[in-house]
């Protein structure tokens, strides 16, 4: 696929996901390169502490690399594994994940996730993650398929 038509779908995708819609999430950038999601701290995103829930984050990071990894494949993908580390507590108001690919081959490819906490100039590391992208070549939009076992 040419870069506007992966990136349209990866567009629709998003916008098609109720608990990326559930969590408030938003696609702020999405390129060949990089791949940038929002998503505003509520308190219900929260743990017992008033810090980011690790799900949250993880959620975040997963996402991030799922479509960074897609757009370098050039098609619809998924997960198949990712790790997470958390560095710092997530303080908000806003998280902001970075997810960027490494290494793009064949099926799969090798993505980088950094996880921000945001207050206005000022971003915080909270947590880096590194997971492998794979393509779910000629499947068409996840909204017209039924789950299939990998």
């Amino acid at each position: 696929m040419h870069e506007p038509v992966i990136i349209d779908l990866a567009k629709s995708i998003f916008d098609a996901q109720p608990f990326s819609r559930h969590l408030g999430a938003v696609l702020a950038q999405i390129t060949g390169e990089r791949v940038v999601i929002e998503l505003p701290l509520r308190d219900e995103l929260r743990q017992q502490h008033g810090i980011a829930h690790g799900g949250v984050l993880a959620y975040l990071a997963d996402n991030a690399i799922t479509f960074a990894g897609g757009v370098a494949l050039s098609d619809d993908a998924l997960t198949s594994e990712f790790k997470i580390n958390y560095l710092r507590p997530g303080t908000g108001p806003l998280l902001r994940a970075v997810g960027e690919p490494v290494s793009v081959s064949g099926r799969q490819a090798v993505c980088q996730c950094r996880i921000l906490s945001v207050d206005g100039d000022e971003e915080t590391l909270v947590a880096l993650a590194q997971g492998t992208v794979v393509r779910l070549s000629g499947r068409g939009p996840a909204t017209d398929r039924k789950p299939r076992n990998l």
